[in-house]
């Protein structure tokens, strides 16, 4: 099994959106946060049975939030590119992938 890895900005977003989550309901932040671990640990498991956004990149729906893990499959790992809310600014983390952080 494959480890994950996250791009700063991608681990910032999540961060982000479990503030907001918290701010509107006690707790509903740490539920999303388990959520995303939850999708993480699942593509982890078996990357590739999701579905392709580019030829090199992929996508988990995280239960119960609109929110998507992208990520992308590397011979030794899988980088999170992203933590992307899903009605807003498709692709906007495209040039995350040239960027190691």
């Amino acid at each position: 099994m494959k480890k994950a890895t996250f791009h700063e900005d991608a681990e910032a977003e999540m961060i982000e959106a479990a503030q907001f989550y918290e701010e509107r309901s006690s707790g509903l932040g740490l539920s999303f946060l388990d959520a995303v671990e939850e999708a993480v640990n699942v593509i982890c498991e078996n990357p590739k049975a999701y579905p392709l956004l580019s030829d090199a990149i992929r996508r988990k729906i995280v239960k119960r939030f609109p929110y998507g893990v992208i990520f992308a499959v590397e011979h030794d790992r899988i980088r999170v590119v992203a933590i992307a809310h899903l009605k807003r600014r498709p692709e906007y983390w495209r040039y995350r992938l040239s960027t190691e952080r």
